[in-house]
């Protein structure tokens, strides 16, 4: 047997596997304790704010009167119908203040120069009395709107804070995990290759001869020669290409799940859900037409008028505050409305909507004759729409989906003149009190397709 000559290869690539390992593990470490020190600074920012506003009250509560008494006029750093609240007790003391809220007509009617000055401003109206609320109110908002404004965060950076906590509250974040296994992974790829090139040095050395591989027929070759075989697979094949090719052409002119960008975004979720906004407010002719219609922007103005921003508790990580006071402008632009004189500038641009539900021509389908005599709620067919951020065809919209909705929707007869007379003629042909949109005609095709 030949002498087999040591070599330091192996070894080597070992040291530095492990080197490399070592390193990474400390690395991922300091990241995580790094990341699990504070914010000093943010932390002092906080007590300031905080100590500031103890001064005058409890903020807490202050927040809860401002929202319920004063939101509708006024915002606490920017104007609306009023002027904004923040710096006022720089400007006035809290016995002007408190005057003003309890009777600002009082005021206005005394001379005061800058309640004249504030009812000249703001349309010459004076603001509502507030009896009702104490010196303490009164200072618990004050404690509310002097805090400091709040520095914009996008959902970016939101969500890198929330990553970085919860790495740091588990001690050892995902990534140092998943970088040893793949190393472990590498490790024993490297030790069955070097294992493997060993023994067959080892081989070589001492003159053994390993078996031959035996030569087999090509697969290719062993299927053409099958002659079953290939039958069974043109024949599958065959069926397969009929059935993708089936489920191609009929979802053509489908379109469930499609979710376009409106050129303003319009949040469902916080219109109809948060603040549960009636859809027909908005789609007013969906009650006595065929089509729900687009609201003019005219109907949004209605609310927006007095409301230029979103409040902070209505964005998420995904749709920030700043994102939606953006589009509230984009409105006020489209519309012509001057926020800052509260004025009509005359100068409109018209929205070019994209549509999402798009039934064809030759299908009949009328809003009102389900909204108003049939009494079904807009979810049935457009899905959990107050749920929606961004609004999607939640249902397929097909034939077959809407001959399945009449075969097993009752009608309500409960106060339905339309239906009584056809009803009691009909009930006692099917030999049933209740009846389905079916068995009233919802078959027929002239009742959808004319």
């Amino acid at each position: 047997m030949k002498k087999v000559k040591y070599r330091h290869l192996n070894s080597r690539i070992l040291l530095l596997s492990v080197a490399f390992f070592l390193s990474f593990t400390v690395s991922g470490l300091a990241q995580d304790q790094a990341a699990e020190k504070p914010d000093s600074g943010t932390e002092q920012q906080a007590e300031e704010a905080s100590a500031a506003s103890s001064d005058l009250g409890d903020p807490a509560n202050g927040k809860s009167l401002f929202n319920s008494q004063c939101a509708a006029c006024h915002k606490p750093y920017s104007e609306s119908i009023g002027p904004a609240l923040h710096g006022i007790t720089e400007r006035q003391d809290l016995e002007w203040i408190t005057s003003w809220v309890h009777n600002s007509s009082e005021l206005i009617a005394s001379g005061d120069d800058y309640a004249n000055q504030i009812f000249e401003e703001y349309n010459q109206t004076a603001m509502p009395a507030f009896p009702q609320l104490s010196e303490t109110d009164i200072k618990d908002i004050l404690a509310y709107v002097e805090q400091p404004k709040p520095e914009p965060q996008t959902a970016q950076a939101g969500g890198q804070q929330a990553g970085g906590s919860q790495g740091g509250g588990q001690g050892v974040s995902v990534d140092v995990i998943l970088g040893i296994l793949v190393f472990v992974l590498v490790m024993l790829l490297v030790v069955l290759f070097l294992v493997n090139k060993t023994l067959k040095r080892f081989a070589d050395a001492s003159g053994v001869k390993l078996p031959a591989k035996p030569q087999r027929k090509p697969i290719w070759k062993a299927f053409v020669e099958n002659q079953f075989l290939l039958l069974v697979t043109a024949v599958v094949v065959l069926l397969g290409v009929g059935y993708f090719a089936y489920g191609f052409f009929m979802q053509v002119g489908v379109d469930q799940g499609y979710q376009p960008i409106q050129p303003i975004h319009y949040s469902h979720r916080i219109h109809a859900g948060d603040n549960q906004i009636e859809c027909k407010y908005c789609h007013s002719s969906a009650r006595t037409s065929k089509t729900s219609g687009i609201p003019s922007l005219n109907v949004c103005m209605n609310c927006h008028k007095s409301i230029s921003e979103v409040a902070p508790e209505t964005a998420t990580e995904e749709y920030s505050k700043e994102f939606y006071d953006k589009e509230i402008a984009k409105l006020y632009e489209a519309a012509g409305w001057d926020p800052s004189t509260r004025t009509y500038s005359g100068e409109a641009k018209p929205v070019k909507w994209v549509r999402i539900h798009n039934l064809p021509d030759f299908a009949y389908f009328n809003h009102s004759q389900h909204v108003s005599v049939a009494g079904i709620q807009c979810q049935k067919c457009h899905g959990p729409i107050q749920e929606m951020e961004v609004v999607y065809q939640d249902a397929p919209l097909t034939m077959g989906w809407c001959v399945n909705c009449h075969r097993e929707t009752k009608v309500k007869m409960q106060g339905n003149e339309y239906y009584e007379k056809i009803h009691e003629e009909l009930s006692k042909k099917y030999g049933v009190e209740e009846l389905t949109a079916a068995q009233m005609g919802g078959l027929e095709c002239g009742k959808c397709h004319y």
